[in-house]
C-alpha cells in the first residue's frame, strides 16, 4: 500500500491508500517520490509493537462481523471510553452567553498538530490527513475495489493503524464508517446516535491518543437506506433543509464524542452556517469545520462507496454535487462556505481539479485541503 498525495500549495493535504507493492501498511519499504520532488526514503521493516502490554495475554476468540453487528443492532454495542468531563474554569470566571460569531481564526491554532498542519510554505507528514474506514467487526476485512486497503475493526485494527501512522509523522485521521444495513433508514437517524460506531471510535482514539486530531465525515449516505447524502422525497428530490437539520445533530454528536474537526461532505446549501450555529449553541466553539466546498460529481468515488457500502440505490448525486464542467461555480461555493464560518475549504477529487485548487488559493486566505481519490 502506498499513498497518492495531492494538495494546494502550502496547505493541508488529504491522503488515500493506493496499491503499491513497495509498501506494506504504513511502513516504507522502498523509495517513493511525488511529482513535487517530495521523497520518502526507505526504512527497514520493524516488528509490530503492541499498543498495550496486556494485549499479549488476550486469548479470547474474537467475534465474527455478523456477531458484532447483531449485538449493535440489538442495542448492545461493546463498551467504549466515556466522554471526558468538560474542563472547569477558574473561580471567578464570569458566566456569559457565548459571543455569536461565525469566524474564529483561533480554531486553526488550538493544538500543535493543527498549527503544524496549517503552517504555510511547508510540506511534511504533518500536512496529511489519513482516511480510515471502520466497521463493527473485530477483524479487518479487505476492500475489493481498493487492493491493499481494509475496513478496520474499530477496537483493534483502527488503533494499530493509527499507531503506525503516528510513527511516520501523520497525526490527523478522518473516519468513514460502514454501517450495518439494519441500522440504515430513509432519514439516517443512526448518524447522530451518540453510542454509534463513529462516536465510540472517536472516544476510543482520544483515550489512546489524546493529541490525535480527528476529522469526521458529516453526511447521511453511510446511514441512509437510499444511499444518498440527504433525505429523499418520494419523487426522488433530495430535501435540503430537512437534511441540514439531521446533519446538525450528527455534527454535535461527533463533537460531543471528541471530534476536533467536522467535515460536511453532503453539498447541501446552508449546511456550514447551520452546523456552526448548532456547534456553538452546544458549547463547541473550538470544533472546526472543514467544508467539502468544491465536491464534483465523479466516477472516481466508486471504490470509496464500495468501502462504505453506500452506493445510491437509484439515480445519481448530480443535483447536489457540482457539475464537472463548472470552474467559476467553485467561487460561489467557496465564498458562501467562508462567509458561513468554514475554517478549511476542500476540493475533491483533487488531481483532475488542480485548476480549481489554484483558483480557491488565489481567492481565499483559508487553508485549502485537497482530497485525492484513486
Amino acid at each position: 500500500m502506498g499513498f497518492a498525495v495531492v494538495g494546494a500549495p502550502f496547505n493541508t493535504l488529504t491522503v488515500e491508500h493506493i496499491n503499491n507493492a513497495g509498501y506494506v501498511g504504513l511502513w516504507r519499504t522502498s523509495i517513493f517520490c511525488q511529482p513535487s520532488s517530495f521523497c520518502v526514503k526507505s526504512r527497514p521493516p520493524v516488528k509490530k509493537q503492541l499498543i498495550r502490554a496486556e494485549a499479549a495475554n488476550v486469548t479470547q476468540t474474537r467475534q465474527t462481523i455478523e456477531e458484532c453487528e447483531a449485538a449493535v443492532i440489538a442495542g448492545n454495542p461493546p463498551p467504549a471510553p466515556a466522554v471526558p468531563p468538560k474542563p472547569h474554569s477558574p473561580h471567578g470566571t464570569p458566566a456569559i452567553s457565548p459571543i455569536t460569531i461565525l469566524k474564529r481564526p483561533r480554531r486553526n491554532r488550538k493544538s500543535a498538530t493543527l498549527r503544524a498542519a496549517f503552517q504555510e510554505t511547508t510540506i511534511s507528514p504533518a500536512n496529511f490527513i489519513l482516511p480510515l474506514f471502520i466497521h463493527e467487526g473485530e477483524e479487518d476485512t479487505p476492500i475489493g475495489a481498493m487492493p491493499g486497503c481494509y475496513r478496520l475493526g474499530w477496537r483493534h485494527g483502527l488503533i494499530e493503524e493509527v499507531y503506525k501512522a503516528r510513527d511516520v509523522g501523520v497525526n490527523s485521521v478522518v473516519l468513514f464508517p460502514k454501517i450495518p444495513d439494519a441500522l440504515k433508514s430513509p432519514t439516517g437517524d443512526e448518524a447522530y446516535n451518540e453510542n454509534g460506531l463513529v462516536p465510540r471510535a472517536i472516544r476510543l482514539l482520544k483515550d489512546k491518543y489524546p493529541d490525535l486530531v480527528i476529522y469526521t465525515d458529516v453526511a447521511l449516505d453511510p446511514y441512509s437506506s437510499d444511499g444518498h447524502d440527504g433525505i429523499v422525497r418520494e419523487d426522488g428530490v433530495i430535501m435540503n433543509d430537512e437534511t441540514v437539520h439531521q446533519l446538525c445533530k450528527q455534527a454535535v454528536a461527533q463533537a460531543r464524542a471528541g471530534a476536533d474537526v467536522v467535515s460536511p461532505s453532503d453539498m447541501m446549501d446552508g449546511r456550514v452556517a447551520a452546523i456552526r450555529v448548532a456547534l456553538d449553541r452546544e458549547g463547541f466553539q473550538d470544533v472546526s469545520i472543514m467544508s467539502y466546498t468544491a465536491k464534483y460529481a465523479s466516477a472516481f468515488y466508486g471504490p470509496f462507496r464500495e468501502a462504505l457500502d453506500s452506493n445510491p440505490r437509484f439515480g445519481d448525486k448530480k443535483t447536489y454535487q457540482m457539475n464537472p464542467g463548472n470552474y467559476r461555480e467553485a467561487l460561489i461555493e467557496s465564498g458562501t462556505d467562508e462567509d458561513e464560518g468554514a475554517d478549511i475549504l476542500m476540493v475533491k477529487p483533487a488531481m483532475p481539479y488542480l485548476d480549481v485548487i489554484r483558483l480557491l488559493r488565489d481567492n481565499s486566505s483559508l487553508p485549502i485541503s485537497a482530497y485525492q481519490v484513486t
